[in-house]
């Protein structure tokens, strides 16, 4: 695991500026550094190393190519990088391989078959920067699933790149303008979504995509899609078949093959373990390839509704894995709250990054590798929002709209806050938690027309953001364009496939990259292997959705290594209190940072809404902490970064 970085202007290439723009990331590569600059053409390429793999001279980067025609500055890891050597060699000669890095493979790949060819071959986790000098250009490209970040674009008459923001704005023609039509999209999915960073003219580049930068970085290509999800699923759908015994077998076989590649390394290795589904089929498959104990980590709270630490102990005595747990308080987790904008590099309001940065730097006292549980959900229909979100649609759509609406005025009058005093009359079972929040949201739903505009509001914090971002016009996404999907049989699908291009990359993958990759550990994520995902969408809904629950087919494969009794139980998200915390240890801060005056100061919030939802939060009339965290996680963010406006 790496970083990198560089820039593409008029001016003679100064490597003082690229050794800056790394140092910024160092954290991502402590272990080596390196520069290229091409003082021809203005081209500068930094890379930082975290020796994963050969941890010899020989994968040091920038990396050249023996015929001298490409240089190669790459982060990540490709899984498959000894089956393309082998499929190398008789295609093209003997290679002099110089070592057993995969940053050698990738580059013979790269220079044997082509970009776009190279990409279709390979399985792994990678951002890359790669250097043709025959035509004069600079290519980046970015893996499937988009495990792996990579920023890009034109600032002032410099072209800039890296895998992080931070890298880019130690440049001096860096000119940071917040873009407020991306904050707009911010404040409601709690991320920044690609392609649009926090910052005018600076963009993410997509998962599965690649683009081309020519003519001293004034030519900045369109990204080019070399793996197209949607027909992905598209076509797995249409071919889906099979029957149960037969697909737990082969999805056995794929992901302890899937977990095995990604247990390669030349360094101590390890696992996330929660004890949900997840974490546990990547544990359990691990030690089930291992011959000695494999090391896990969890992180615990004391708060019970938070704590997932006795579960994940469980699942480890069981497996017999190394296990190392660490109780934390409130007062060290709030403690992580100061290093998040620096850690997220642009506002970010996942407030799990917390407990994700937490096990992150517990895990990296033992180990430099750590695989990852992430991706079960939006592959077999884990969420619970694919089983009761779905639920409620069903019903509210057999409603004839002009009813839902008069229902909906009904509901948005109703006075929750003193229903939900009343109600407290009744037996504990009769009770429904929240009223006060669950009726307005309720009146919501029954407002929107079609499935995907219930599941875009579904999955939204603020609804409409235009009224908070001043001056803001909030673009349109996938999940505001019908014609932007591909032809799926259902909602459910839809849901799953909207999840998998928008949420899992720019919260779930962002949340684990960074959270990581501040204490350098690489994370890796083997349900998210290519054959994996290509095989979800095969399966039959049937056999992810059955008998009222989701994830039914990855449970089989689980119930053949750990007994069902110690797994099965509901659901808990990996959370902190911060609906408490905001009334309690983090109220003075909360309220620095939300001030009117400030606000007003500052320019981007209209303070009305905001100071609204804090007031009723404060004093217990509604729960607003999630549309709280994203203001206060951008107010915290624009304090680090003084330069942007």
């Amino acid at each position: 695991m790496c970083g990198v970085a560089g820039f593409w202007g008029r001016n003679i290439p100064n490597t003082v500026v690229a050794e800056n723009m790394a140092r910024r990331i160092e954290s991502r590569g402590p272990d080596d550094a390196g520069i290229w600059t091409h003082e021809a053409v203005g081209l500068a390429l930094a890379h930082r190393r975290l020796s994963i793999l050969d941890l010899s001279p020989a994968g040091h980067q920038p990396m050249h190519s023996p015929c001298g025609r490409y240089v190669l500055v790459y982060n990540g890891e490709i899984y498959n990088h000894q089956d393309l050597r082998e499929e190398l060699e008789p295609e093209g000669g003997a290679f002099d391989w110089r070592g057993h890095s995969d940053t050698e493979t990738l580059l013979a790949a790269l220079r044997h078959w082509g970009v776009q060819g190279a990409l279709e071959r390979i399985n792994g986790m990678f951002a890359f920067a790669l250097w043709d000098a025959s035509e004069r250009a600079l290519f980046l490209a970015r893996d499937r699933m988009g495990e792996k970040p990579l920023y890009y674009g034109r600032s002032g008459d410099t072209f800039l790149f890296g895998s992080e923001l931070k890298a880019l704005i130690a440049h001096p023609d860096w000119q940071g303008v917040v873009d407020r039509d991306a904050l707009a999209l911010y404040m409601r999915h709690n991320y920044v979504p690609a392609p649009w960073s926090i910052y005018r003219n600076i963009f993410k580049l997509p998962p599965a995509h690649f683009v081309a930068i020519r003519d001293g970085g004034r030519d900045v290509g369109e990204p080019v899609c070399y793996w197209d999800l949607g027909q992905v699923a598209e076509q797995g759908l249409a071919a889906a078949a099979g029957e149960a015994e037969r697909l737990t077998d082969e999805l056995d076989a794929l992901l302890r093959d899937a977990v095995g590649r990604r247990m390669m390394a030349d360094v101590p290795l390890g696992a996330f373990l929660s004890g949900g589904y997840d974490s546990t089929t990547v544990a359990a498959l691990m030690q089930a390839q291992s011959e000695r104990p494999v090391r896990t980590f969890s992180i615990g709270f004391h708060e019970e509704a938070y704590n997932e630490a006795r579960h994940a102990k469980a699942v480890a005595e069981y497996l017999g894995t190394d296990h190392t747990e660490l109780y934390v308080t409130s007062e060290e987790a709030m403690a992580v709250i100061p290093r998040l904008p620096e850690i997220y590099d642009e506002p970010f309001s996942d407030s799990s990054q917390i407990p994700t940065f937490l096990v992150s730097q517990l895990a990296r006292r033992h180990v430099t590798v750590s695989l990852s549980g992430d991706g079960g959900d939006e592959l077999f229909c884990g969420y619970n929002r694919y089983v009761l979100g779905y639920q409620i649609w069903s019903k509210l759509r057999l409603l004839p709209r002009p009813l839902r609406g008069l229902l909906a005025g009904i509901l948005n009058r109703a006075p929750g806050h003193t229903l939900d005093r009343m109600q407290r009359r009744l037996p504990r079972r009769l009770q429904v938690s929240n009223l006060a929040d669950r009726l307005p949201k309720l009146a919501e739903v029954l407002a929107y027309p079609d499935g995907q505009s219930f599941y875009r509001s579904l999955v939204s914090h603020t609804k409409k953001p235009d009224e908070l971002v001043l001056g803001a016009s909030e673009p349109e996404t996938i999940l505001s364009c019908p014609d932007c999907l591909p032809v799926l049989p259902g909602l459910r699908e839809q849901m799953m496939y909207l999840d998998m291009m928008t949420y899992l990359p720019d919260d779930i993958l962002t949340k684990v990259d960074r959270a990581s990759m501040a204490v350098s550990l690489e994370a890796r994520v083997p349900l998210l292997d290519p054959r994996v995902v290509e095989f979800a969408w095969r399966v039959p809904s049937e056999y992810k959705y059955r008998n009222g629950q989701g994830k039914w087919l990855l449970r089989q494969v689980l119930y053949r290594y750990v007994p069902q009794s110690l797994i099965d139980r509901p659901k808990m998200g990996f959370g902190v209190p911060i609906e408490q915390w905001l009334r309690g240890a983090l109220r003075d801060w909360a309220e620095e940072l939300l001030d009117e005056k400030r606000m007003c100061q500052e320019g981007f919030f209209n303070p009305a809404p905001i100071r609204r939802m804090w007031e009723e939060h404060i004093s217990g009339k509604r729960r607003w902490h999630y549309y709280l965290w994203d203001a206060l996680m951008f107010q915290a963010w624009l304090e680090a970064n003084p330069e942007a406006h």
